[in-house]
């Protein structure tokens, strides 16, 4: 039976207006959305078709019915405002998030790009929460121009990330793009992230803490690597249980990272890269430091969030005439039960600044 209804606005204030409907469909097919007011979350078939999302506003999808299905179609763009966000997020159980062909997701990033991302100028708003996700998949999305960080993957279980394309290729040199990390994870137990294609200006991949956590098969060009860490000074500062393999990082300022925080307390335990191709990096092939603050290490690395069970395998490639191949930092006894093999970096100029390497590394 064909059921006519209309959508409904909750004010803040609490009152409750009556907006009209975008479209009058049966609820068991789709229900097709072309503007924000309009998103009625108790179908469970959502399309959002060319959505301009105003400014200062976030793209609610939160708290959504178990099982919804959410397509993006067409162009979403936000309007600009200076604020923290985020632009989109969404939570749920078995939740999917998709894109329809030809479809683009569009942060409006060079209105708001200043070259100091989330340290200074304006107030950027962060692009996509994945909030408190169980059971769900997020794939298929093509984005570019995000204000500052991508997607921020917290509170999660068993979240499948696949085939993401951003491009902020558009903010590189001097258009100011900084800080727009494509993956920030945290505090989430079973994620898979594979065949991402990232051009950015910071983390492809910052794992923060969190266990059980893939990343396959990507691709990363522009920004600082595929990273765990910062590790240390939140809530949370485990992370246990990494898999990165089969993919490339090119053009960067770093390849593989692990940076832990000076003075912090906290534990990587079990990471693995494998199979990684470094080309053109700019400043370290393999980073792994104990002494990291925030745009200044401090050059003495401190023994507080130990790095155990670390195994790089097939870690291949090459960096420019100026950076170092592989540059280690560890806290006294803090870096243990390492397993290094198949590690070729070549080109660049050998560290001086090595401290504490496990007799299994190279440095």
């Amino acid at each position: 039976m064909v059921a006519t209804y209309v959508s409904t606005l909750l004010l803040s204030a609490g009152a409750l207006v009556s907006a009209a409907p975008a479209r009058v469909e049966d609820r068991a097919a789709s229900c097709t959305f072309k503007d924000v007011a309009s998103i009625d979350k108790s179908c469970t078939d959502i399309v959002l078709d060319s959505i301009s999302v105003p400014a200062g506003q976030t793209l609610d999808l939160t708290k959504l019915k178990d099982n919804t299905k959410v397509t993006f179609k067409g162009t979403t763009s936000f309007g600009y405002k200076e604020w923290k966000g985020p632009l989109i997020s969404v939570s749920g159980t078995k939740i999917t998030v998709t894109g329809a062909s030809g479809h683009v997701i569009d942060g409006n990033g060079a209105k708001w790009w200043d070259g100091k991302g989330s340290n200074g100028g304006k107030t950027k708003p962060k692009f996509f929460y994945a909030h408190s996700l169980k059971q769900s998949t997020i794939s298929n999305l093509n984005v570019k121009n995000t204000p500052v960080q991508g997607f921020s993957i917290n509170t999660v279980t068993d979240l499948v990330v696949d085939h993401i394309t951003i491009d902020n290729s558009a903010g590189d040199v001097t258009n100011g793009g900084h800080n727009t990390d494509a993956f920030d994870v945290g505090s989430s137990t079973g994620v898979t992230i594979s065949n991402a294609n990232i051009k950015n200006q910071d983390d492809c991949l910052a794992i923060n803490s969190g266990k059980d956590i893939h990343f396959i098969g990507g691709t990363c060009s522009g920004g600082h690597g595929l990273s765990i860490g910062s590790v240390g000074g939140r809530s949370d500062n485990t992370v246990d249980g990494v898999v990165i393999e089969n993919s490339s990082i090119s053009n960067s300022d770093n390849g593989v990272r692990i940076k832990t925080v000076s003075g912090a307390t906290g534990a990587v335990n079990n990471v693995t890269y494998k199979d990684i191709t470094l080309s053109n990096i700019a400043k370290y092939g393999v980073i792994i430091q104990q002494d990291y603050e925030n745009g200044s290490p401090t050059g003495k690395p401190t023994n507080g969030v130990p790095i155990t069970k670390l195994t790089l395998d097939g870690v291949k490639g090459s960096v420019t005439s100026k950076a170092a191949p592989v540059q280690i930092l560890c806290g006294s006894g803090s870096c243990s039960d390492w397993t290094w093999k198949g590690v070729s970096v070549t080109g660049g100029e050998k560290s001086s600044k090595c401290q504490n390497v496990p007799s299994v590394a190279s440095c």
